[in-house]
């Protein structure tokens, strides 16, 4: 038999067809991945990681879990080069996943999954805003404008209806203009404010912050956090370590992955400023009622997502 027949090149056209870009679907099965691995169906090593260049953090990532139910594992390999979009003007993450049965191990796709990195990225975000974030929250902003910050608006828009104004703030007031142009598209009844670059008109007032950049800046700041915010710490260094410290529960996708990372909060770990104890919970405990989510209206929660 000729097993190469069996494998199928997946496009990001075909992803798209197939309906990918439905980000409250995308979400449900997020979640459900969570409590997949909570009941020990998903198998989940640490990525491994290969930093080029400490300063721009440039990078590549390759990722495997398995879903054992569907019998199907995979790895995606995942570059991360923050300066692309300023030198390049490319994209800075760009990504392609294999996929093999778990019967004869044989390998069954091959897909470009740069789109679906983002939306699953998004996804993880917007399922911690489910949990953690005011159910009423009317004001999302973003620091950062790229194609991260366009992905987290659609999920968290997919979640948050009541979402009715959409703050960004980024390096340009091109890419401001063209984030809002874009999102007009799929969300015309928001009321969409360019911040002219400023990230803490960004901040300030808003439900839910996203940090959504590509460079490695202490760029938020604690006095820019109002009472019961939910902020979605995105990438690596973004915000000051007093963001952290300010925050009355700490949040991660997965607190043992990401100590050993480059974001805000790793940082602080290495440098002991933070502890274990210091971290609330991870994301699956919350979602499965191991742990609570947001208690009380005017908690500020800090959630890490890697």
């Amino acid at each position: 038999m000729d097993y190469t027949n069996k494998v199928r090149i997946i496009t990001q056209q075909d992803l798209i067809e197939s309906g990918c870009m439905d980000f409250k679907a995308a979400a449900e099965v997020t979640e459900k991945s969570f409590i997949s691995y909570k009941q020990g169906k998903t198998l989940f090593p640490d990525k491994i990681s290969v930093v080029f260049d400490e300063v721009t953090q440039d990078r590549i990532n390759c990722l495997p879990a398995a879903m054992l139910d569907d019998k199907v594992y995979g790895v995606k390999w995942v570059s991360v080069f923050p300066q692309n979009p300023h030198k390049f003007n490319k994209p800075n993450l760009s990504a392609v996943s294999i996929l093999s049965e778990l019967e004869t191990g044989f390998p069954i796709a091959f897909m470009s999954t740069t789109m679906c990195s983002n939306i699953r990225t998004a996804c993880v975000g917007a399922v911690a805003a489910k949990y953690l974030a005011k159910r009423n929250s009317k004001t999302i902003g973003f620091i950062g404008a790229g194609e991260q910050a366009k992905s987290h608006f659609l999920a968290m828009k997919a979640l948050f209806p009541s979402i009715k104004v959409c703050k960004v703030s980024s390096r340009t007031k091109e890419s401001e203009y063209n984030f809002i142009q874009q999102m007009m598209k799929f969300y015309p009844d928001v009321e969409y404010i360019s911040c002219n670059c400023a990230y803490k008109k960004a901040s300030v007032d808003s439900d839910i912050i996203i940090t959504a950049i590509s460079g490695q800046e202490k760029i938020l700041q604690a006095d820019w956090i109002s009472e019961g915010t939910f902020y979605c710490h995105v990438a690596g260094l973004e915000d000051d370590f007093a963001v952290a410290k300010k925050a009355n529960k700490i949040v991660c996708d997965r607190w043992e992955t990401v100590k050993h990372r480059t974001q805000t909060i790793s940082q602080m770990y290495k440098l002991g400023i933070l502890n274990d104890s210091d971290i609330y919970g991870d994301l699956y405990e919350i979602i499965t009622g191991d742990k609570k989510g947001r208690e009380t209206e005017s908690e500020f929660i800090y959630f890490n997502s890697v």
